[in-house]
């Protein structure tokens, strides 16, 4: 159990919704002498746990950068390696989803995805649409900025069919034309790995979340390295652009 729930931190402080960059597959298996799909398998052992280890902590919404819309450049054999073990965590963690309340979910370009992942990915999120547990979601084939750019096409076709007007195009408006609309609103970014930056991932949503980059490498990150981080979070103060004086007046109300 990790340090978060060893020290009994109260709930407020908990992120309601964590999304992470789960980088350093490759890293790990080169440092072992072992195949990039090798250190990609093991990661799929560190989604589990930590998917299993949010879930019993209390957060509301876990994201996962599983597949950015840049990871198609990559060499045709990997892409679809990283497809097929896509697909057999589809299958293999569809009891744990159902049997555990959990919702699942997707952001991103799915109609790129082959049609073997498609159908699994389908299945299990209308089955699971109605549980209310925490909501675990998938970020495949995803960008921000590709998203961003999507949700400003749509908004330009409304005004000019004159659906909408111009005025009404505004911050609430288009956090709710995103697809992490249903999400709760981003609290934390957690990076492995040692990189410290977003990678084209949440962009808007990760406006006011807290970041927090770690060394550890995503096949090592578990519930204790997922405990660490919640502590982390938990110990900073979050302004949004308030001073702390004003934080702490609103706190106490």
């Amino acid at each position: 159990m990790g340090p978060f729930m060893q020290h009994g931190q109260h709930r407020r402080t908990l992120p309601r919704h964590v999304a992470i960059i789960m980088d350093g597959n490759g890293r790990w298996a080169k440092r072992r002498g072992l195949d990039r799909i090798e250190g990609h398998k093991r990661g799929a052992d560190s989604v589990r746990a930590v998917v299993r280890a949010a879930r019993e902590m209390g957060l509301q919404a876990l994201t996962l950068y599983a597949f950015s819309s840049q990871n198609w450049e990559r060499p045709v054999e990997e892409v679809r390696r990283l497809m097929e073990l896509l697909r057999d965590y589809l299958i293999s963690e569809r009891d744990e989803i159902l049997q555990n309340n959990i919702r699942l979910s997707t952001v991103g370009a799915q109609d790129r995805l082959p049609q073997f992942v498609r159908d699994p990915l389908d299945a299990l999120m209308a089955d699971a649409a109605k549980n209310n547990g925490i909501t675990l979601c998938l970020a495949l084939s995803y960008g921000g900025r590709e998203a961003i750019v999507e949700a400003a096409q749509n908004f330009a076709q409304a005004v000019l069919q004159g659906e909408l007007r111009l005025q009404d195009v505004n911050e609430l408006a288009f956090s709710e034309a995103l697809s992490t609309h249903v999400l709760p609103p981003l609290d934390l970014v957690i990076r492995t790995s040692g990189e410290e930056r977003l990678s084209n991932f949440l962009l808007w949503e990760a406006a006011y979340a807290e970041l927090y980059f770690t060394d550890t490498l995503w096949p090592d990150f578990g519930r204790v390295e997922l405990g660490e981080a919640l502590s982390v979070y938990a110990s900073r103060e979050r302004r949004f652009g308030q001073t702390s004086e004003q934080v702490r007046l609103r706190a106490a109300k």
